[in-house]
């Protein structure tokens, strides 16, 4: 079943933003929650889905992902795009923010013409929301795999122009302690981009002044970032210790249980909460594969790397290269290792994504009136159904 008009849920535990509703139920009209009830809402004209007793959950926003099935969205093509979308649908995304690598500017224009000429044309995976730059103003220190040879300060002159050809840009990632970064990350907010701090090595006096410029969000947190550094025999808090003392400062995890072991999960929940927090796939080609090789970034130039113990490396093995996981991965993970509820996984997976993308008025939470964006999973966080603007477009058989 792909398409129906109008749905009813039935029988689910239902996640909605004040608490778990018990066998209730859920009616989706033309593509928008109308309904939520503990009980049966008459409605002849629905397709009726059961529940079974299981969870049924905002659907989850991917705010950083690479690629999946086999595709990354620096491979520029249409085919790149859509498949990368109708993989993750299957594990629970509803929508995502295609993210590039660091690379020229002519790559990056071209992706980002994919995806102008694409968007209204995917209909079968998970909706876009916008797209997102990795790069390439980043820390050659704290490079990690993102490719040396494009890594640069922040091009007036580039970014401009980058910004002047096309309107799909939502977030760009930077490092806020290189030459020119405070007065673009200035520049871009003016222009309706989140400013978020990446693949840096600032410290706390350095992060406070770009918090204030716009740099509201940490890119995953612990990745690529400095922690406490001496200079001159003195200590600095890094990027990390700053994040965690900014109350306001949003936070991305990658919580594939690779990247992150569990005590730093518990630490990350224990200071930020569910509400600061978006668990991010960080999601390279090889998600949604069983490949032990796998490229990073442009399938013709990209980084060569290696897949082994859940997630991607430098064929060195002295980094990670993003990760294979998909959302279902993190909730299961936050719930296994962090010992958070399905309540705070599910917000961290929906809702908080949502704010910090300026789409909360329409998606991530169960809400009359909202986007009809729900999975449904089991207790093991098993993805049983997938909906997207109130079109089912994955059923596990």
């Amino acid at each position: 079943m792909e398409f129906a008009q109008n749905l009813k849920i039935v029988n689910g535990k239902i996640l909605t933003p004040s608490g778990i509703i018990p066998g209730g139920t859920v009616l989706i009209i033309e593509g928008a929650i109308a309904a939520i009830s503990d009980r049966d809402i008459e409605f002849e004209a629905a397709i009726e889905i059961d529940a079974k007793g299981k969870y049924v959950s905002p659907g989850f926003i991917d705010i950083h992902v690479h690629g999946g099935g086999g595709h990354d969205f620096m491979d520029a093509s249409e085919t790149a795009f859509l498949k990368i979308a109708e993989t993750h649908v299957r594990y629970g995304t509803t929508a995502m923010v295609p993210t590039t690598l660091t690379g020229s500017k002519e790559e990056i224009l071209e992706t980002l013409a994919v995806y102008e000429k694409v968007n209204h044309k995917n209909i079968h995976g998970a909706q876009f929301l916008g797209m997102h730059l990795e790069g390439p103003y980043f820390a050659m220190n704290q490079r990690g795999a993102q490719d040396p040879r494009f890594i640069r300060n922040p091009d007036p002159q580039e970014y401009k122009d980058i910004l002047s050809q096309v309107s799909c840009i939502k977030r760009w990632s930077a490092a806020p302690e290189l030459e020119g970064a405070i007065e673009f990350g200035r520049y871009i907010k003016s222009h309706g981009v989140l400013p978020a701090l990446a693949h840096t090595d600032a410290v706390y006096e350095e992060v406070i002044k770009a918090f204030d410029n716009g740099y509201t969000l940490a890119t995953h947190l612990y990745s690529g970032m400095s922690g406490v550094t001496r200079r001159n025999a003195y200590r600095y808090a890094g990027v990390i210790e700053s994040a965690f003392l900014i109350d306001e400062m949003d936070v991305e995890v990658i919580a594939d249980g690779a990247h992150l072991p569990a005590p730093l999960l518990k630490l990350i929940f224990k200071i930020k909460g569910a509400d600061r927090i978006a668990l991010i796939t960080d999601a390279m080609r090889a998600a949604g594969t069983d490949v032990s090789e796998s490229i990073l970034g442009n399938e013709h130039i990209g980084l060569k790397v290696i897949v082994e113990d859940g997630v991607a490396k430098l064929p060195d093995r002295t980094s990670f290269a993003g990760s294979v996981a998909t959302t279902d991965r993190l909730v299961r993970t936050m719930i296994a290792l962090a010992g958070v509820s399905v309540a705070d996984a599910v917000k961290m997976m929906s809702a908080t994504p949502a704010r910090i993308m300026g789409v909360l008025d329409r998606k991530g939470e169960i809400a009359v009136g909202k986007d009809a964006d729900i999975v449904i999973f089991d207790e093991g966080i098993s993805v049983e159904t997938t909906i997207v603007n109130g079109r089912v477009l994955f059923q596990k058989l």
